[in-house]
């Protein structure tokens, strides 16, 4: 009896390790290839792996979404070629300090002299499932896909008018069918010295089609109260590269997400360039379901770490007084007063440092050419005789974390990247600074995008992922709320 009850919960581990080994799953069977966990599944017809979605199934309501459209869900070609070379492969990525574990999916094909790798990503515990696309190769024609202006159209009777029109790029797409639907586009605005209302809204019922701006795309069908999300991972709408004046189009149930953030010319022979990410949710209900279903994506980016990730910081810029005051004997003046407050993070701003920024009160620096000084990024003698243990140890003594200013240098788009990434890597194994705000940044290339991209990752990889990198939004072409987010 009681070598049989041993074997009955050795085989009840068996299957409960199984189930949780197999939460979400990525196979390919025949024509079709399916990713899903237990909330959402999407299904896609094979193509030769010009993938074409199937259906995409909210696993909470048991409803299954159909695409009328036989198209495939990307585009970046102007004429269809017939797709070769196609490969699938599915990996479990393991859970780290950063994220949670998932798995990927990789699907390749060739179409014409362009290579396509479509990587999706599908967690536990969300209702939705993101992809990034990288092209290798050259394509004969431009990413164009400018927006059109509906004032320039004919009456309706012109039927040629009528026509939907060709997009260049689409990310990803998908038609539902149905013509009573409701749809919201959220557009976000950075460059916070200067905007102060930093979202907008766009309700509109869904008909002839139109562009529209935008991160986020809700679309919600009212006689089924059910919908599903699309998230655009890239800058805000302007702040784009290669942006084409939208980000969306919809007409009826049919939605689409345009722009890749590449251009032709950034496309390289023998090495992937990755597009911007979209990702597609599914939701039933209200408002506060669409909400939910986004922020159970936006929280598998990044595990929330309480001591590493949640802080009410301080920051030594706040008086406008710049670098003027910034020494040993303020900073530990501001530590106290900060302990008093219930601050978690005390933040020395631009000044600690010995290089001068365009922004110092001392004496005009600039941001250009920074490694000409390799002493740039050490604590300024001057100003700090003791380097920053003082102000570290306070902090210490008080439950106040110390973080720094830091500005990566900024010409031939971050070439430099590799001597900024072992600066923060000498300050965090000599002080233990792990946050770290970014500022200055400039991303008008894809080129710079790449860098920056390597930059954090080495810091991250050196630190043991320990390292916060608090993402300035205040001026500049930067990464806007939606793009980065694994790094802080």
């Amino acid at each position: 009896m009681k070598r049989n009850l041993f074997l009955f919960i050795l085989l009840q581990l068996f299957f409960l390790s199984g189930f949780a080994r197999n939460r979400f799953y990525g196979r390919l069977e025949y024509d079709t290839l399916t990713i899903g966990n237990r909330f959402i599944e999407r299904k896609f017809l094979w193509n030769q792996g010009n993938l074409i979605t199937l259906t995409i199934t909210d696993k909470s309501s048991d409803y299954s979404w159909i695409n009328h459209s036989r198209t495939p869900d990307l585009m970046v070609t102007k004429e269809p070629a017939e797709p070769k070379n196609a490969s699938c492969d599915v990996r479990r990525v393991e859970e780290n300090a950063i994220h949670p574990e998932y798995l990927e999916i990789a699907v390749t094909c060739t179409l014409d002299d362009l290579d396509i790798k479509r990587v999706y990503r599908i967690y536990d515990n969300t209702t939705a499932i993101a992809c990034h696309t990288y092209l290798k190769g050259r394509v004969g024609h431009v990413f164009d896909g400018k927006a059109f202006n509906s004032a320039d159209m004919k009456n309706i009777e012109f039927t040629e008018d009528m026509k939907s029109r060709q997009i260049t790029t689409v990310l990803d797409q998908i038609n539902l069918g149905g013509k009573h639907w409701k749809m919201k586009a959220v557009a976000f605005n950075d460059v916070t010295d200067w905007n102060n209302n930093l979202v907008f809204e766009t309700n509109v019922i869904p008909y002839r089609k139109n562009s529209y701006k935008g991160n986020l795309l809700f679309a919600h069908n009212t006689e089924k109260d059910k919908g599903i999300f699309f998230l655009k991972e890239a800058p805000c709408s302007d702040v784009q590269l290669a942006y084409n004046g939208y980000d969306f189009t919809a007409e009826f149930g049919h939605f689409a997400v345009t722009g890749l953030g590449i251009s032709e010319k950034d496309l390289k022979a023998d090495e992937w360039t990755s597009t911007y990410g979209c990702v597609i949710g599914v939701y039933g209900g209200g408002e506060l379901n669409w909400l939910t279903s986004l922020r159970s994506y936006q929280k598998n980016l990044r595990k929330l770490l309480t001591g590493r990730d949640e802080m009410v910081m301080m920051n030594t810029w706040g008086d406008r007084s710049q670098d003027s005051k910034v020494n040993e004997k303020f900073s530990l003046m501001e530590v106290e007063r900060a302990a008093e407050l219930g601050v978690t993070h005390f933040q020395i701003d631009d000044g600690w440092q010995v290089g001068k920024s365009p922004n110092s009160a001392v004496a005009k620096g600039s941001f250009k050419n920074i490694w000409d000084n390799p002493d740039y990024w050490k604590p300024d003698p001057q100003k700090y005789p003791n380097g920053l243990h003082p102000i570290v140890k306070r902090g210490k003594e008080l439950g106040i974390e110390i973080c720094l200013w830091f500005n990566p240098s900024v010409q031939h788009d971050y070439a430099d990247w590799e001597k900024d990434a072992q600066a923060m890597i000498d300050l965090y194994n000599e002080y233990r600074i792990r946050t770290f705000q970014i500022d200055g940044l400039a991303i008008p290339t894809k080129e710079s995008d790449i860098n920056l991209r390597k930059l954090f990752d080495r810091v991250l990889e050196t630190t043991g992922y320990n390292v916060v990198f608090n993402l300035d939004a205040t001026a500049g072409r930067r990464a806007g709320y939606h793009l980065f987010n694994e790094y802080g």
